[in-house]
């Protein structure tokens, strides 16, 4: 049996996991708010409409943060349509996704949704077809406690308190030539800027991100991240990424690579980040908000929008993928790689939440149900805490085509001192064998250091393929794939553990 080796030691820290990275993204997009999270007519629906059984899921999954409202929708948006009384509340055309928005669902709605589950609203401002003035008055609306026409307005319209929104998103993707307003990055980079310092004059308080590259196959790549934040450095706090993977043309072998695609992306904005800061000799730190990742089908039928003058939709059914087993560890995998770069990434959304590439689908008016992916988002969320350590693992390789020769077995451990407990996340991504995997726990150090991970226990939780890589979970059998007990496990001398990593896997090891 093929073997991998990882050796977990608290002296040696990649640095303090932000909750912040188990966050997600909601945008009118569309199931995934109207016939998502809102249906009014549903039988669990709670008075203000929302489905009590998408709240539950929601709860379940542990999500941190949520990003709102988009997204490319936010490129068209006018924040004021969607606050006050919805009976007033004008119906607009989104052109991002050819269809109509109702503004039922707003920013007092969405923010009493959240309450539910105790999340952080992160909200994005339009700097596509609006700019500074636009998101200074959405600012005021949101922060300032009272006694000005925007902040007595959202008082009038049933919230006296602030909303008090920490984290802001500056625009969406506009490196992209699809997005609504796409300017160059030196132009973006400069309204930026003036939107950033407007902002800051307003609430000091405020974390900013900036737009980076949409994804790292994007022709501007790097010179969009150097050339914007050198109009934005000193005024910003974040610099965002995105990316998505498919498995393309029957490549299996690559796409359970693709996390080796995110550590690139990553390391890569870092290093320009760097450079940056190199070069206007600052003191500052720019950290990343990878505010857009998730495993992406984007070339099939379901992602095209509908067209047509005439034909513009209520919550059509768009980019609803259905994810398997082999997609889950790919999933997992890109989990991974955040918390492997947690010194630099503070805050991830998963996009999305529910119905659009979501780990949690719903059927208007039937049930709401687990995808593959809601599983290993769940289990990290709720064992990755404290501080994550540097991973040294030792593992074979296999060639791909997309990334040349990857390693097997990707992992990474998790410490938090406060309780004691640790964690192991770790993937096999090999389509035939089985892997026994070996986790050393370092002893005390030799300079006289009795800090070290106690074991009691050790409880390993697997999502493997069993027979079919591609199984999944769908409306007619929405339990058909869900993760199991691991009985392998094994804790020997209190400081070693072994178990075995079926072909095509994620698994997380509690240790108590």
């Amino acid at each position: 049996m093929p073997i991998a080796h990882l050796t977990v030691d608290p002296h040696f820290t990649v640095g303090p996991i932000n909750r912040r990275l188990f966050g997600s993204f909601v945008e009118h997009l569309g199931r995934c708010v109207y016939d998502g999270i809102y249906e009014p007519s549903h039988p669990t629906a709670n008075p203000e409409g929302f489905r009590q059984d998408v709240i539950e899921l929601v709860k379940e999954l542990g999500v941190s943060t949520i990003r709102y409202p988009g997204g490319n929708f936010v490129s068209g948006f006018r924040w004021e349509d969607s606050v006050g009384p919805k009976e007033e509340r004008p119906r607009r055309l989104d052109l991002a996704w050819h269809s109509t928005e109702t503004n039922q669902v707003g920013l007092h709605e969405f923010s009493s949704w959240l309450e539910n589950f105790d999340s952080e609203l992160m909200l994005a401002v339009n700097l596509g077809t609006r700019g500074t003035a636009e998101a200074l008055d959405l600012l005021e609306y949101s922060n300032i406690a009272n006694g000005t026409e925007l902040s007595d307005r959202r008082a009038a319209n049933g919230r006296p308190e602030p909303f008090g929104v920490s984290m802001w998103c500056l625009g969406n993707e506009m490196d992209g030539p699809w997005q609504l307003g796409h300017r160059s990055a030196e132009d973006y980079g400069k309204l930026a800027s003036r939107t950033a310092k407007a902002m800051r004059q307003l609430d000091p308080s405020v974390e900013l991100v900036v737009c980076g590259s949409s994804s790292a196959k994007m022709p501007t790549f790097g010179s969009w991240e150097r050339t914007v934040l050198e109009q934005t450095y000193d005024d910003v706090d974040y610099i965002s990424c995105h990316a998505y993977y498919e498995e393309v043309k029957g490549d299996l072998n690559s796409f359970l690579a693709s996390a080796v695609n995110m550590d690139y992306f990553i390391e890569s904005v870092v290093a320009t980040a760097d450079h940056v800061k190199a070069e206007l000799a600052s003191d500052k730190v720019i950290n990343i908000s990878f505010d857009e990742w998730n495993v992406w089908y984007i070339n099939r039928v379901a992602a095209n929008a509908p067209t047509g003058i005439d034909n513009w939709p209520v919550a059509p059914r768009l980019l609803e993928d259905v994810y398997s087993v082999a997609d889950a560890v790919v999933f997992g995998n890109l989990l991974i790689s955040l918390l492997k770069h947690a010194d630099r990434v503070h805050s991830a959304s998963l996009a999305q939440l529910v119905n659009v590439i979501a780990p949690i689908m719903t059927e208007p008016g039937g049930p709401a149900w687990r995808q593959t992916t809601f599983f290993p988002f769940s289990i990290t969320s709720e064992l990755a805490k404290g501080v994550v350590l540097v991973p040294r693992l030792d593992s074979d390789n296999y060639p791909t085509e997309a990334y040349g020769n990857v390693p097997v077995v990707d992992a990474v451990a998790t410490y938090d001192e406060a309780t004691g407990k640790a964690a192991v996340f770790v993937v096999n991504r090999s389509q035939t064998d089985t892997i026994d995997f070996r986790i050393d726990i370092a002893l005390p150090s030799a300079y006289g250091s009795t800090d070290t991970i106690s074991i009691d226990s050790a409880v390993a939780t697997t999502l493997s393929a069993d027979n079919d890589i591609y199984a999944a979970n769908t409306l007619d059998n929405p339990n058909h794939v869900a993760p199991h007990l691991n009985s392998t496990v094994s804790v020997k001398d209190t400081s070693v553990i072994t178990v075995s990593l079926p072909p095509v896997s994620w698994t997380a090891i509690a240790i108590n």
